[in-house]
């Protein structure tokens, strides 16, 4: 009797047991803010566990009231299963396309930001806040100092880093903001003891290189995608023309342009006329064709979960097809792109890549192509994007999962 007892407290134990599951399917009612519950969740030393491909990425933690009341400030949907539930849940994931990734720790995250930078003109910026994701601001001189090795991860918007200011000359260069700009940077590159600004740019990209060679987690959008490896080919190379810094481009700039310095691209050629809006031929970007957001939709790939977590993570997702958006660089050919660089996303019927990963050193990059996830087409002094409208947008969920990327379990991302 005794015995028979105890057997049915341990079930009734067993069964009232509870974890939180966070859905990510298309069921949640926020996508972005379950992120932040994800990260204040490390922060408070619980053990989350992301869902590869259950769900659209689903996050598991245990059935705590801080959690709870997370996701309950946050209007974040969130599930209550019980023990016989989770290994349910557990038991599909094993015999399906699916993984387990326990996430360990808050990544301490940096934005490469300009002091000029207006606050909402960076979509990581503003997804990070949104989300409640703490971040530290960088520029020029932090990162020189070697600050950089104090954090796990580094975002690069739509800074420049060959030193033309954008390109933005031919069509601003009378506008104050663009003045600014050149002010800003110029007085930065003299503190520092650089003679030109495209100088001061190069040490940083390479100050970044050594970042991430040494393992650190580089995600990149917008401009700072090709202008980064355009940096890094020409290295100390002048590709900047007379008429923004003074003096001419190297005329032997292309013999010196060195590929294999570069994170994601190759063989790709310099558009150095000051007054042509374009870095290179790596950019697909194409204003005489503008089809709205849902005819320039891009594709993300699948993966193998258990095979290949990290790309899988990065793709994390509540659907494949993504509504596309612009930018200075919106997406690259996929001839410019080395066959090391894994694709994760493409434009369907196109030469284009959207979103791409890689390794280098000991660390790896992850570059998306465009500026704003739900801005089709971001113009200058366009007004900041409200994300509360879009709080399940797939696009800007890509870049969260880029957020939680670095606090995923190191030796499952070593398989």
């Amino acid at each position: 009797m005794k015995k028979t007892l105890l057997i049915v407290l341990i079930l009734t134990a067993c069964i009232l047991h509870a974890e939180i599951l966070v859905p990510m399917d298309l069921t949640q009612s926020n996508h972005l803010k379950a992120y932040g519950v994800a990260f204040q969740g490390l922060k408070d030393k619980y053990v989350v566990k992301w869902l590869l491909n259950y769900r659209g990425g689903s996050f598991l933690f245990p059935e705590t009231e801080s959690i709870v009341a997370q996701c309950n400030i946050r209007g974040v949907r969130y599930e209550t299963v019980n023990s016989a539930q989770v290994a349910a849940i557990l038991s599909e994931i094993q015999d399906s396309n699916m993984e387990t990734m326990v996430l360990e720790k808050e990544p301490k995250i940096a934005v490469y930001i300009p002091p000029n930078a207006l606050p909402w003109d960076d979509a990581v910026t503003l997804v990070m806040d949104y989300a409640e994701i703490p971040y530290d601001r960088v520029w020029d001189e932090e990162v020189l100092s070697g600050k950089l090795s104090d954090y796990d991860w580094i975002h690069l918007h739509h800074e420049d880093f060959s030193g033309q200011y954008g390109k933005f000359y031919g069509s601003y260069r009378s506008a104050p903001w663009y003045q600014n700009d050149v002010r800003v940077n110029t007085d930065m590159a003299a503190k520092l003891g650089f003679a030109k600004v495209w100088q001061l740019k190069h040490a940083v990209a390479e100050k970044i290189r050594e970042y991430v060679m040494n393992g650190g987690f580089l995600f990149a959008m917008c401009a700072a995608t090709d202008s980064y490896d355009i940096a890094l080919a020409a290295r100390d190379t002048d590709i900047v023309d007379t008429v923004l810094d003074g003096d001419g481009v190297d005329p032997n700039y292309i013999s010196k342009l060195d590929y294999n310095r570069t994170f994601a691209f190759e063989n790709f050629k310099l558009m150095t006329n000051p007054f042509v809006y374009e870095f290179s031929d790596i950019d697909a970007s194409d204003y005489s064709r503008l089809r709205g957001a849902e005819a320039d939709f891009f594709q993300l790939f699948d993966f193998s979960a258990k095979y290949d977590p990290v790309p899988t993570m990065l793709t994390q997702d509540h659907t494949n097809m993504i509504n596309g958006f612009l930018g200075q660089t919106t997406s690259f050919f996929k001839d410019k792109v080395k066959k090391s660089v894994i694709i994760l996303a493409e434009v369907p019927g196109a030469n284009e890549v959207k979103y791409l990963h890689g390794n280098i050193g000991k660390g790896t990059f992850t570059f998306y192509g465009g500026h704003d996830p739900e801005d089709y087409q971001h113009k200058i002094g366009d007004p900041e994007t409200i994300l509360d409208l879009y709080k399940n947008s797939p696009g800007y969920r890509l870049i969260l999962n880029n957020v939680l990327f670095p606090a995923a379990e190191k030796k499952k991302l070593k398989t």
